[in-house]
């Protein structure tokens, strides 16, 4: 049986011109390239992006702690969380604040994010619909597309399985998951 992937909202490649349309100097950049890279790369819910911490990032060992779970990091994501982890540092924002944050540490709100990804859109002149949860679909189809088992895909992203049969089936533990996204390739 062949499985077939759906178009996710927003491609691979639009999601990259989106990334390339925050600036990599900034501090407002760097901060929404990161938030980007979590939402697209990661494929965190946008709530989960605005509510993690910065303990919570451990990019030495590529995972984050989303809630309960702990998810991988693939090397995207790595190389754009790592620049906002050192400009928070040289802001002197405290590591007891949330991650994705104003530039005095407070928290982003949801409607920031709302407004910020169609007008990043729309900077990189791209015509399609661009939110929050159209990149975490995002990194769910590019996963099957490199042919990340379904299992693996539905424990990164926090998904529960709907089968009754799924409860009998293994699911993968995090360092399976925590390997296969630092395996994937580069989009």
């Amino acid at each position: 049986m062949t499985i077939t992937v759906q178009a996710p909202p927003v491609s691979a490649a639009d999601a990259r011109v989106l990334l390339d349309a925050s600036s990599d100097r900034t501090s407002t950049g760097l901060r929404n390239r990161a938030l980007i890279a979590l939402l697209w790369r990661v494929g965190v819910r946008p709530g989960e992006a605005l509510a993690l911490g910065v303990s919570e990032i451990d990019l030495d060992a590529g995972t984050i702690q989303v809630g309960d779970r702990t998810v991988g990091v693939d090397g995207v994501a790595h190389a754009e969380i790592h620049p906002w982890l050192a400009r928070r540092s040289e802001l002197g924002l405290p590591e007891t604040g949330p991650f994705i944050s104003t530039l005095r540490g407070k928290p982003l709100s949801q409607a920031y994010v709302r407004e910020l990804l169609p007008r990043l859109a729309e900077r990189a002149g791209l015509s399609t619909r661009v939110h929050a949860m159209g990149l975490r679909y995002a990194c769910a189809a590019e996963m099957a597309r490199e042919g990340v088992a379904t299992e693996v895909i539905e424990t990164q992203l926090g998904i529960r399985p709907q089968s009754s049969v799924a409860r009998y089936l293994p699911q993968p533990d995090t360092a399976e998951v925590v390997s296969v996204m630092r395996g994937r390739p580069a989009a």
